[in-house]
């Protein structure tokens, strides 16, 4: 069975005319057998990653190879026959057609590739007995519970025998009871030889994994590694404090010169959306909330900025609100009515 191998893989899309990279520079490998995490919050990429995977849509730079097909350079007839047979792809809605039975749903796959009907149908009846659920083959998926309906869709990514499967938030939408049956079966497909990626927020699944990639930093962990007492840092002029897609450890206070804050743009240049002067502060998203930098922040001159753990400006902005604080527009974010030195 082949591996999975990723190098130097980033993705970029347009949002509103900004570039977002939630991939960039990502390197991973993936043995057979392996089950593997994609761990983060909605928008950190775990959605755009799988469809690299999947080759559903091509990445900026960067390669994937699976065995010895390089899966970005695929076209045409290649292509088709990657998506066909070389990947199945479990959907977090299911994604069944809700006329046809449980049976019918897994032999589509089959069918469509041209197999015959007899031969589809008895794939698609040791596929669902595979998943427990043989009594239910004539059912709709109407007529099927969260978890029910969730294995059905297993057992179709399985039709073609595919050496590689692709999850997307497969526990979304089932509860505690249901979830168990799932997260056996993921673990036992696995185990099978195949390589199982799963993206998911549902820390519940980290015992099941061989391996977690987090693709979003979480609050918890950039508070660990952040300074436990404030940094001086001192910036020359056009050098940069931290970068656009940058994880977030500190929240900054500018206490002599002025920052630029940018955002980049897919069709020009970075746009400037403010600058923070002496006095004032800004970054307390990211370290608050375990995001990365929405933006970049640069020294338009010679500046001197104070950076606080979370923790710290908590505790040094005293009685203010916390919301109060992130609700304020950032040109107005002002440090004099409650010092924090």
């Amino acid at each position: 069975m082949p591996t999975l191998t990723i190098r130097d893989l980033t993705i970029e899309y347009s949002s509103g005319g900004y570039a977002v990279r939630p991939i960039e520079g990502l390197d991973l490998d993936v043995d057979e057998g392996e089950l593997v995490l994609l761990l983060g919050a909605s928008g950190c990429g775990k959605t755009t990653l799988l469809s690299a995977m999947a080759s559903i849509l091509s990445p900026t730079s960067g390669s994937i190879r699976l065995g010895d097909v390089d899966v970005t350079g695929l076209r045409g007839a290649a292509l088709t026959d990657y998506r066909r047979h070389s990947v199945g792809i479990v959907f977090q809605a299911f994604n069944l057609v809700p006329s046809l039975s449980a049976l019918e749903n897994v032999a589509v796959p089959l069918l469509v590739a041209g197999a015959g009907r007899r031969d589809a149908r008895r794939r698609a009846q040791d596929l669902l007995a595979e998943v427990h659920l043989t009594d239910r083959a004539g059912h709709r998926p109407g007529e099927l519970s969260g978890g029910q309906q969730q294995r059905v869709a297993i057992a179709r990514s399985l039709a073609h025998d595919p050496p590689l499967i692709l999850a997307d938030e497969p526990t979304a939408h089932l509860d505690y009871v249901q979830v168990d049956g799932v997260l056996r079966l993921l673990r036992a497909v696995a185990g099978a030889g195949r390589i199982v990626v799963v993206a998911t927020h549902d820390e519940r699944l980290l015992p099941l994994a061989d391996r977690v990639v987090e693709l979003s930093p979480r609050a918890t962990s950039a508070s660990a590694s952040a300074p436990t007492t404030p940094t001086t840092i001192e910036l020359a002029a056009g050098e940069v404090l931290f970068r656009q897609g940058d994880v977030g450890e500190l929240v900054y206070v500018v206490e002599q010169g002025s920052i630029a804050i940018t955002r980049e743009r897919v069709d020009g240049p970075p746009e400037q959306v403010t600058v923070i002067a002496a006095g004032h502060y800004f970054g307390e998203l990211a370290p608050i909330f375990g995001l990365r930098r929405s933006a970049t922040a640069t020294a338009l001159s010679r500046a001197v900025v104070r950076g606080y753990s979370e923790r710290n400006f908590r505790q040094q902005m005293g009685p203010r609100g916390l919301a109060d604080l992130i609700a304020a527009p950032i040109g107005s974010r002002t440090t004099t009515d409650q010092p924090v030195h």
